[in-house]
């Protein structure tokens, strides 16, 4: 009884070493499924490369990141989460379209077809 006492005093418990304790206990299936989260999207991660959410295809690549988790996973997931999913991963800021990049989309140019086109004789 007095080693017992003592084991317990130095913080070592008498209980069998095959319990965990119980604070411990309730957060195993979290991270469990948070294991099994981060698989998938490294799964995922094998169709979707991270290096084409900086690009065009940007918003193409984070849906289909989006139904491949909620395929998987059987829940639904949304943009802002899949992206800090990723952001766990990678350096998602060096993803980011630059200024330069932007400009090319919002200037406009007026297309015409060229005089040629018009001149064909039928």
């Amino acid at each position: 009884m007095e080693a017992a006492a003592d084991e317990e005093q130095e913080g070592i418990s008498a209980q069998s070493p095959a319990q965990a304790p119980p604070s411990s206990a309730s957060s195993l299936p979290k991270e469990q499924s948070q294991v099994e989260l981060e698989l998938r999207v490294l799964q995922a991660l094998e169709f979707y490369p991270p290096s084409k959410l900086k690009g065009i295809h940007r918003h193409f690549v984070l849906y289909g990141l989006m139904e491949y988790l909620r395929n998987s996973l059987d829940r639904q997931f949304s943009a802002d989460e899949v992206l800090q999913l990723l952001d766990r991963f990678f350096n998602l800021e060096m993803l980011k379209p630059e200024d330069d990049e932007k400009d090319n989309f919002t200037q406009g140019e007026e297309f015409s077809l060229p005089e040629s086109f018009f001149n064909k004789d039928e």
